[in-house]
C-alpha cells in the first residue's frame, strides 16, 4: 500500500507525519510526506528515512519576519496554499491508496483524493478547531463576530463563513477545473464528520467536547535516538539540572526580551539556564557559565534531565515534556497554545503564564510553582500515563481504512 501524508505548518505539524510514516513503513506500507521545504523539516524527514515532496513556500519565510503575519498576509497565503496543494498533491497522490492531511486548513487535499477515488482523512492535534457547543472558535482572519454574541452555534457558523472567505473561491475554482462540483462549507468539507485526533487522551481529552465524532489515536511520536552534543553533555554534568527555555518556531511571536527575563528568573531561583535558540534566535545575555545556548537537539533525551521546561505551549513540546516527567511553564502565544497551558496547570504538572509579557518577577513566580516538589511528583505520575503508541494505532487504522475501501463488506446489524 502507498499513502500520501500532507501538511503545511510548523515542526509540530511535520514531525507527527514523520512518526506516522515510520509506523506505516514498519507495517510494509510506503509513505511519502508533502510538507513545507524548510531546511529543518527536510533534515527531520531525512533522518527518519521518509521521502519529502516540497509543498508551498517555507514556513520560515512566512512567520520569521520582524513582525508576526497579519490578516492581509493570511488573505494572500490562503489561495496560494490551495493552488500549491492541487498542483503538488495531484501528482504526488498518483498511485496512492489514501491521502491524510493536517496542518493549516488543508483545503485541496480532500478534493485531490475525491478526484482519484481514494480515501481521505483529516487529522488534528487538538480539538479547538472542531465545532463545539462548549467553547468559542479561535481567532481567524476576516470579519470578527460581534463581541456581544454568545451563542456558540452562531459563532461557529460565522467561523465557517470566515473560512469560506479565505479559501472558498480558490478551492471551488480548482475543483471546477477537475470537473468537481462546488463546496458550500469549506471548513466542514475539510474536517469531515470523523477527523482523527492525534493527541494523548490524558493531555487532551475529547469526549463530548465537539459536535463531530473524532477518532482519538494518541499522539504520533517519532522516536529520537540521537545523542546529545558533547558540549551539552558537559554542561549537564557540571551542576544541578538546568531550566530549559525554548520557543521553537515562534520567531516574531516569541515574548520580547525573553532570554534576559528567563535567565534572570532562573538565577533568582538558583538555577542554571539552557536556552534553545529556535527561530526567535534566543541568545545568552552575558558570558556567565551558568547559561548555555543550544540549537535543535533531541528533546526526548534532554527533557528528563532538566529541572523544568519553559516553552510556548506547542502540542509536541508539551507532550514530550509530559512524557519525560519534566515540570513545565507555558507562556502561550497563539492558536492552541493557551489550551495546552491550561491543561498543564489543570493536571498539576506545571504552571500557565497567560500574560503575554512575562517579567522577571512573574516568570520567577511561575517557575517557582513548577519547581515545587509536589509539581515534579505529579509530573512524574502523569508521565507514566502518556501513551507512546499513537502512530502505530493510526497506521493500523489507516491501512484498515484502505483495505475496507478496496473491498467493502456489508455488515449486518441485529
Amino acid at each position: 500500500m502507498r499513502v500520501l501524508l500532507m501538511t503545511w505548518g510548523s515542526r509540530g505539524d511535520v514531525e507527527p507525519l514523520a512518526a506516522l510514516a515510520v509506523a506505516l513503513r514498519g507495517r510494509g506500507a510506503e509513505a511519502r510526506v508533502c510538507a513545507p521545504p524548510d531546511e529543518e523539516f527536510a533534515a527531520l524527514l531525512a533522518r527518519a528515512g521518509v521521502p519529502l515532496v516540497p509543498l508551498g513556500p517555507t514556513v520560515r519565510s512566512v512567520v520569521a519576519g520582524p513582525t508576526p503575519p497579519n490578516a492581509r498576509d493570511a488573505l494572500r497565503l490562503a489561495p496560494e496554499l490551495v493552488a500549491a496543494r492541487f498542483a503538488t498533491l495531484g501528482a504526488a497522490a498518483e498511485g496512492c491508496d489514501a491521502v491524510l492531511a493536517t496542518g493549516l486548513m488543508p483545503a485541496g487535499a480532500r478534493d485531490v483524493a475525491e478526484k482519484l477515488g481514494i480515501p481521505y482523512v483529516l487529522a488534528c492535534f487538538h480539538v479547538l478547531g472542531l465545532p463545539s457547543r462548549h467553547f468559542r472558535p479561535g481567532a481567524r482572519p476576516g470579519t470578527p463576530s460581534p463581541a456581544e454574541e454568545t451563542d456558540h452555534r452562531v459563532l461557529w457558523e460565522q467561523d465557517a463563513q470566515r473560512v469560506n472567505a479565505l479559501y472558498g473561491g480558490a478551492l471551488n475554482d480548482h475543483r471546477a477545473a477537475l470537473g468537481l462540483p462546488p463546496v458550500d462549507n469549506v471548513r466542514d468539507h475539510v474536517l469531515t464528520d470523523r477527523p482523527w485526533l492525534a493527541a494523548d487522551p490524558v493531555l487532551c481529552p475529547s469526549r463530548g467536547l465537539t459536535e463531530l465524532d473524532p477518532v482519538q489515536t494518541g499522539a504520533w511520536i517519532l522516536p529520537d535516538e540521537r545523542p546529545l552534543p558533547a558540549r551539552l553533555e558537559a554542561f549537564l554534568a557540571a551542576g544541578e539540572p538546568p531550566v530549559y527555555v525554548g520557543f521553537g518556531s515562534m520567531a516574531a511571536h516569541a515574548p520580547q526580551d525573553i532570554a534576559r527575563v528567563a535567565t534572570q528568573a532562573g538565577r533568582a531561583l538558583g538555577r542554571r539556564v539552557l536556552l534553545a535558540s529556535g527561530w526567535a534566535g534566543l541568545a545568552a545575555v552575558d558570558d556567565a557559565d551558568d547559561c548555555l545556548v543550544v540549537g535543535e537537539v533531541n528533546q526526548q533525551a534532554l527533557f528528563g534531565r532538566v529541572a523544568a521546561v519553559v516553552h510556548h505551549g506547542g502540542a509536541g513540546t508539551t507532550t514530550t515534556a509530559a512524557r519525560a516527567g519534566a515540570p513545565q511553564v507555558l507562556v502561550p502565544r497563539i492558536a492552541d497554545q493557551p489550551y495546552w497551558a491550561t491543561r498543564v496547570a489543570d493536571l498539576g504538572i506545571g504552571a500557565a503564564h497567560h500574560d503575554r509579557t512575562p517579567t522577571v518577577a512573574s516568570l520567577t513566580a511561575a517557575l517557582s510553582r513548577a519547581l515545587a516538589p509536589e509539581t515534579r511528583a505529579r509530573a512524574g505520575a502523569v508521565a507514566g500515563t502518556v501513551r507512546a503508541d499513537g502512530a502505530g494505532v493510526a497506521a493500523d487504522l489507516l491501512l484498515r481504512t484502505i483495505t475496507e475501501h478496496r473491498s467493502p463488506v456489508a455488515v449486518e446489524h441485529p
